[in-house]
């Protein structure tokens, strides 16, 4: 998954845009971006949207981010949009692996009050949104094997700490956030899911926003997450590989299997061990799915 565009699930308007945005996922809100006495409509609108859009040939993954578990509506999230076969689940303020797994055993009931094939309803766990998570960044190994991505936010983390300002001058994070990020693409690497890079809030900064894909896509993250349809074109074209670097990785593979998987080899002029391998099988794997 390259990009995960954020939709408001009470607006049937917002919806319909979103599945022409180009976006890889939709996360269908029913969390901050909905007032506390539109919850109920927003199920109704975000069940109705899945119970036409999930039979479309060609559309965006889809999945739900529920209200948290320390809020008390999970459950009523879960009840109205299971049965309608989301391809996931996004849990926000996940504090530990064991929430994950929590949520795999509350999947799998309301899979089988609807008959749908136990383990189909995938989960994104977005898991530094409190000083607890983000300490706790290293405990989704084997957590579920429903678990596809890990995330972070900034947000509800700057309000749990108190933090004033999230960012520096120059536009980057201040230290604790980028403590937050790095334990989040540990974590993913660590657990075998995919990273997925935070959201840039200030959707007119194109150059910002570009900068900061890249940098994301430098240090290992296979994706990000974006709040509004004009990031989904830059965040696919960051994240996907170039031409020049498939064939590159493609060269790497081709020489070590003709090769007989050595521990090291030349490729290019190049010496190259291991390392480079398991990379460019990685970057080969990211090249098909976008």
């Amino acid at each position: 998954m390259r990009s995960a565009l954020f939709v408001p699930g009470d607006s049937e308007k917002k919806l319909a845009k979103g599945l022409g945005s180009g976006a890889d996922a939709l996360f269908i809100d029913l969390e901050d971006s909905v007032a506390l006495d539109a919850k109920e409509n927003a199920r109704t609108v975000a069940a109705n949207f899945l119970k036409t859009s999930v039979a479309l040939k060609k559309r965006p993954q889809l999945f739900v981010r529920i209200n948290a578990f320390d809020a008390d509506m999970f459950e009523e999230d879960l009840a109205a949009v299971v049965p309608f076969a989301p391809d996931g689940i996004v849990l926000p303020k996940s504090e530990h692996g064991k929430d994950v797994t929590r949520l795999d055993s509350l999947l799998r009931v309301h899979e089988v009050r609807s008959d749908i094939e136990d383990g189909s309803t995938k989960i994104i766990a977005i898991i530094t949104e409190t000083a607890v998570a983000t300490l706790n960044a290293g405990t989704y190994h084997r957590s579920s094997k429903r678990l596809t991505s890990v995330s972070w936010g900034a947000e509800d983390l700057s309000a749990d700490i108190g933090a004033i300002r999230r960012r520096n001058d120059d536009g980057r994070y201040r230290d604790v956030f980028r403590f937050a990020r790095v334990q989040t693409l540990l974590g993913a690497v660590a657990a075998g899911v995919e990273p997925l890079d935070t959201v840039y809030p200030d959707f007119k900064d194109e150059i910002g926003f570009h900068h900061e894909c890249m940098e994301a896509m430098f240090d290992g993250f296979t994706g990000k997450m974006a709040i509004h349809p004009s990031q989904v074109p830059i965040i696919n074209e960051v994240f996907t590989p170039s031409d020049e670097d498939i064939q590159l990785a493609q060269a790497i593979v081709d020489a070590f299997a003709s090769a007989g998987n050595p521990g090291v080899l030349a490729v290019n002029g190049e010496m190259l061990d291991r390392p480079h391998l398991r990379k460019a099988e990685k970057l080969l794997l990211r090249a098909a799915k976008a």
